[in-house]
């Protein structure tokens, strides 16, 4: 029997709509979108949320979808997020020196829009994947599919011996919620947070690069609707119990510790982390939970500040920031949550023992400005 092949991440590629601040999206929709006592409770949310800018492809200052019908929002969610996901695609692929010929699997996650025949299918069309491409495409894992979708990947990796792209595309900002007369303070959070986003990413077999050295999860389903996320007849409603933090609290360390454990690995070892700040309070639970120094979830947070919380992109957005950084880590834990309640941890380690010793390849950050 052969050696089996190693997934190592071998590029990204991110791909966002125009920004605006969020003071801006404040004063210019939500401060008039909330009412009466409400809105005070909303500014606090909004001032205290951890962002100052985020991303959205049909920006409320520009265009009001709160009052649409579902419908109207899945025939928008075609428009805007086929040329996104080409974008994010184009660039891990470059990044990775591969054709999109070259992909044996390509995975999508959304959890923001439905159609058929699907991104999966679209872009396949768009970017000239060979017809005996396999898809798979995750659909309501929410905030935490990244990962699940990374590992589906890194498996065919591993026993196909060839490439695998995944591709995680959100865009919340199709989903604002109509005003309503009563305080939902739920919906208040979700508007003062979400954010749209395209990340991808490609895994190869290989001998540079991040391997990916394993995937877990843990589901506490007697916490199931403290998540949720409901088709309406206008647009997904999100709900989000403020019990999330407690919950996490009580499964991350034993998740994160089980994990570097079967790799003869210690928390003391990692010196990255791309945690999914779900909001600042979750940043905070994991930060004590785990012990972790200050400035450990930096990358997390200023990744909340700057781009929001973007569903399952996030995750990958802070790998990119942490890998561009001028001394990329050589151990990284991902961590994201969401429904279920579900957990999910992924390691990955720089190099690939018993082979070549992994080259710095990434591409080095922008200059300023560009």
């Amino acid at each position: 029997m052969g050696v089996m092949a190693v997934p190592v991440i071998a590029g990204l590629g991110t791909a966002q709509p125009p920004p605006a601040a969020q003071d801006e999206l404040w004063e210019g929709f939500f401060a008039k979108h909330f009412s009466g006592t409400t809105r005070a409770l909303a500014e606090r949310i909004f001032a205290n949320s951890g962002v100052s800018r985020r991303q959205a492809a049909v920006n409320p200052l520009l265009e009001d979808v709160s009052d649409w019908p579902t419908e109207r929002r899945m025939r928008r969610y075609q428009v805007e997020a086929l040329p996104l996901g080409k974008e994010a695609v184009g660039r891990a692929l470059t990044s990775a020196g591969l054709d999109a010929g070259d992909v044996g699997l390509f995975v999508v996650c959304s959890c923001t829009g439905y159609a058929t025949p699907g991104l999966d299918i679209l872009l396949a069309r768009d970017l000239g994947m060979a017809p005996d491409t396999q898809r798979m495409f995750v659909g309501h894992m929410g905030c935490y599919a990244a990962l699940p979708g990374l590992g589906a990947a890194g498996d065919f990796v591993t026993a196909r011996g060839r490439p695998a792209l995944l591709l995680c595309a959100e865009l919340t900002s199709l989903h604002i919620q109509p005003a309503g007369a009563r305080v939902d303070t739920q919906q208040i959070v979700s508007h003062a947070l979400f954010s749209d986003a395209a990340v991808a990413a490609v895994v190869v077999p290989g001998d540079r690069g991040y391997a990916l050295r394993e995937v877990a999860s843990v589901t506490d389903t007697s916490t199931a609707d403290h998540m949720t996320w409901d088709v309406t007849d206008t647009g997904f409603r999100m709900g989000l119990s403020p019990k999330v933090p407690q919950v996490l609290s009580h499964h991350v360390r034993g998740l994160v510790d089980g994990l570097l454990a079967r790799h003869g690995r210690t928390l003391s070892e990692v010196d990255g982390w791309a945690v999914h700040p779900g909001g600042p309070r979750i940043l905070n639970v994991v930060e004590r939970e785990l012990a972790l120094p200050p400035e450990a979830l930096a990358a997390s947070r200023a990744t909340l500040d700057e781009h929001g919380n973007c569903s399952s992109p996030t995750v990958l957005l802070i790998l990119d920031r942490l890998l561009r950084a001028p001394a990329p880590p050589e151990r990284i834990v991902m961590l994201a949550f969401g429904p279920g309640l579900t957990l999910y941890a992924a390691l990955l380690e720089r190099g690939v023992p018993g082979l070549r010793p992994a080259v710095s390849w990434w591409p080095a950050a922008p200059a300023a400005g560009g």
